[in-house]
């Protein structure tokens, strides 16, 4: 096999397929599937992954590969297939589907060290590592990388564990460490030293006899310090005298080194448990794959089927990936893993740095943990005996990824579950409408869970109709029942849980007089007031500017803020009552690394009594005093352009009720809303999920839309509207002319937001049932308009849309 076929790192319609190189003499036995390369393409060089090899080619003359990156592939065979297969599906380059399933230190640019992991063990090396090693445990790969006879000895020397590769991405990612000491001689020996020490070494005995009564453990040299309350004097001093030896030792860095986990173990399972979570052991234990739909009202036990089904893949020896929704569910679910599992599970999210990111990677990647508990892209864990994937609140639109390779995380864990055997677990209290479908149809197999654990009560609900407030003269944001039942709860000393669907202080600036909103000069969307700041931004392409104290347009000094953001909200129930303390968690309290964690463990510790925030706090989270839960704004999704927006407000609302009475004490929920009349507030008010779905799927039929169509959406963009409208108009015929008469063409539109960083900006819809050349005819269009596309036309293609906007 002297012939690489490789994917190179250029993302163009023209280079979205394997280039032929020739595996220099040197290189061949190093360069397998899944390796990354440089290569010559063209007047440059650039990175590329291996992705077949072969002994022959049709190019007569073929360039070598310049560059080895990898000595073991950082892809897996699977890994390579299911990067192909997420390309298809979302009409993306490969090479964007390859790099989205590696941790951002492996993307960006990047330094190769070879480490010295064993140094006890440097005799074992062959004599020429052992030269390079001298009086170093590391040196770059660019003095290795032309010696190839140096190359199989460092790959050698990474199967006998005594050597591995390091990437140091500029300084962010580098492996950290942490100097050691031990003992350098004999307990006997260091006691006959101890004895000899005179009394000026009083600081020198106090360590040696800490090694001596711990019979020759070895510490890190800056916990020795803090135990001791001793200096770097007395360690130098015995290092001098050979008595302590000290080394550097790798530790990875732990994003919850500062949090301790209680170890929990498996709790007796209900009736409806044990009958849930048979057919998943089932599936487990003949390794067969399946598609299950854990359908359980809020608070009805889902995790401790997940943790018992997971610790049955462990003893069989194989691996589990955990998805949770965003940021927000981490802290909590965390603890239940890590609690369960220890230091078998690694976590991956956004709120890791990069170096974390990198070293949790590597945990899996190096078969170090068993377990992965992470946001979206942990579905693409580099695991190779998978026994059991799990996606939790599968309903998330956060499991969609917005940009290239618009990929669906629950997509990827089918596909996934197929290739290992494996069951899928989807989990929710309200699913998708597409799942529940499927699963009604016996595509997926539903369990489901009525009851919350010990029969504890849905919580009572109460809607509250703001027009009747407002009609009453009641002007403030809190209905008069909400407010006593504040009071109240603020009197027992229980907490409170108050969800308000929107972000900053108020929704947009507006002039009393001529009612001129003040928009972002770059998008057709007014500007948002945040208070701390005290700016007005877009939170499409980040432009801000001061808060304007006059109206632009017709000079009046009555300017007012408009809607209610997270900060109003805060501001006025301090007025209201001042007693009260708050937590806030929205973007902008949250931005800060570690905060999530730090305001919900202040909240779950009692030092709050209200939990005031956006869609973050709605899911997932279990706190045993939260006895009341207030939604202020119920509408908010509801007026938005999505034939979701509905099934999105029936989730949200539902989810939210279900943050109340988890425990001992029993919830009540209020929800405030101005269409108290719409079926989707109605129905999440009795937690009536199977109600809810009978009555969309009515709609959806008659209207069209999934699950009884598929649809896709094509946004096209440019500077100028002419331009954007021609090519639409353009693109709509031609799709209309060859797709079939039971496929429908909506368009063309302008999108719901017009304007986008001076883009104009429109849309196509497409329903169909069935249409095989859909994704051919999709591909002609992008390469008809591929001289376009490289000057300012943007035509992007979603498959599956989660977003409208």
């Amino acid at each position: 096999m002297n012939i690489a076929k490789v994917i190179v790192d250029v993302p163009a319609k023209q280079t979205d397929r394997a280039f032929d190189y020739l595996i220099p003499q040197d290189f061949i036995g190093l360069i397998s599937p899944g390796i990354r390369v440089v290569v010559p393409f063209g007047p440059r060089n650039v990175q590329g992954f291996v992705v077949a090899l072969d002994t022959k080619s049709d190019v007569k003359k073929l360039k070598p590969i310049s560059q080895l990156l990898d000595v073991e592939p950082i892809l897996n065979l699977e890994l390579l297939q299911l990067g192909k297969w997420v390309s298809e599906q979302t009409l993306s380059f490969q090479i964007s589907a390859y790099q989205a399933m590696l941790p951002a230190a492996l993307k960006s640019k990047y330094e190769k060290e070879v480490m010295l992991k064993q140094a006890e063990k440097m005799e074992d090396l062959p004599k020429v590592l052992q030269v390079l090693f001298q009086n170093r445990r590391s040196f770059q790969w660019e003095e290795i990388e032309k010696h190839t006879d140096v190359i199989k000895a460092i790959q050698q020397a990474i199967k006998n564990e005594i050597v591995e590769i390091d990437y140091v991405v500029k300084s962010r990612a580098k492996k950290k460490t942490q100097k050691v000491l031990s003992l350098n001689v004999s307990i006997e020996e260091a006691q006959k030293t101890v004895e000899s020490f005179s009394a000026q070494a009083a600081r020198q005995r106090e360590v040696l006899e800490f090694f001596i009564d711990r019979n020759q453990t070895s510490i890190p040299r800056i916990t020795l310090k803090e135990v001791l309350s001793t200096t770097d004097a007395p360690i130098k001093t015995l290092l001098g005298k050979g008595l302590l030896a000290e080394k550097d030792i790798e530790i990875y860095r732990d994003p919850h080194r500062d949090l301790t986990f209680k170890k929990t173990t498996s709790l007796p399972l209900t009736d409806e448990q044990s009958k849930s979570i048979a057919p998943i052991l089932n599936s487990i234990e003949m390794e067969s794959h399946q598609t299950y739909l854990l359908y359980g009202v809020t608070g009805s036990g889902k995790t401790e089927i997940y943790l018992q089904s997971i610790e049955e893949v462990i003893k069989q020896g194989k691996q589990a990936i955990v998805l949770v929704p965003e940021i927000s569910l981490t802290p909590q679910m965390v603890d239940r893993f890590k609690g369960r599992f220890g230091s078998s599970v690694a976590v991956l999210h956004s709120g890791l740095s990069i170096g974390e990111k990198y070293d949790e990677w590597r945990k899996i990647h190096k078969k170090e943990v068993k377990i992965v508990v992470g946001a979206r892209s942990a579905i693409f864990a580099p695991f190779a005996k998978l026994g059991i994937i799990i996606i939790d609140e599968e309903h998330e639109s956060s499991y969609k990824q917005e940009e290239n390779p618009r990929y669906h995380a629950r997509d990827v864990a089918i596909n996934r579950g197929q290739y290992h055997n494996c069951p899928v677990v989807l989990g929710s209290a309200t699913p998708t409408l597409e799942s529940f479908a499927r699963a009604k149809k016996g595509v997926y197999q539903l369990l489901t869970l009525s009851k919350r654990m010990n029969d504890r009560e849905m919580p009572s609900v109460e809607i509250i109709d703001m027009r009747e407030e407002l009609r009453d003269g009641n002007r403030s944001m809190f209905s008069t029942l909400l407010f006593e039942k504040l009071q109240d709860r603020l009197q027992k000393g229980e907490q409170i849980v108050l969800f308000l669907n929107r972000r900053g202080f108020s929704t947009f600036v507006m002039c009393r007089d001529c009612g001129y909103v003040v928009n972002c000069p770059d998008c057709d969307i007014s500007l948002t007031y945040h208070r701390s700041q005290n700016v007005m931004k877009c939170h499409y392409c980040g432009y801000e500017e001061p808060v304007v104290k006059e109206c632009p347009s017709c000079q009046s000094d009555h300017i007012r803020f408009f809607g209610t953001g997270t900060q109003k909200v805060e501001e006025e129930i301090g007025k209201l009552l001042p007693e009260a303390r708050i937590i806030r968690m929205d973007v902008d309290t949250t931005s800060r690394k570690g905060s999530h964690e730090k305001l919900l463990t202040a909240f779950g510790e009692g030092k709050a009594d209200i939990l005031l925030g956006t869609q973050m706090i709605a899911k997932g989270l279990d706190f045993p005093r939260v006895t009341l839960v207030g939604v202020l704004t119920a509408d908010t999704i509801l007026n938005l352009p999505d034939f979701r927006s509905s099934e999105k407000t029936f989730q949200l609302l539902t989810q939210v009720s279900g943050r109340a009475g988890r425990h001992e004490l029993p919830g009540e929920v209020v929800i405030q809303t101005y269409t108290p009349e719409h079926y989707s507030i109605q129905l999440a008010s009795h937690h009536n999920f199977n109600e809810f779905y009978q009555k969309e799927m009515g709609l959806r039929k008659i209207l069209q839309y999934p699950p009884f169509f598929y649809i896709s959406l094509l946004t096209i963009s440019h500077p100028e509207i002419t331009k954007v409208v021609s090519v639409t108009e353009r693109i709509t015929t031609y799709l209309r002319t060859n797709l079939s008469s039971q496929s429908v063409v909506l368009g063309p539109v302008s999108s719901p937001i017009p304007r986008i960083k001076n883009r104009y900006r429109y849309q196509c819809m497409i329903k169909y049932k069935d249409e095989p050349k859909l994704k051919q005819l999709l591909k002609g269009l992008i390469d008809h308009y591929q001289k376009e596309m490289q000057q300012d036309l943007q035509i992007s293609i979603d498959m599956n849309p989660y977003m409208m906007m």
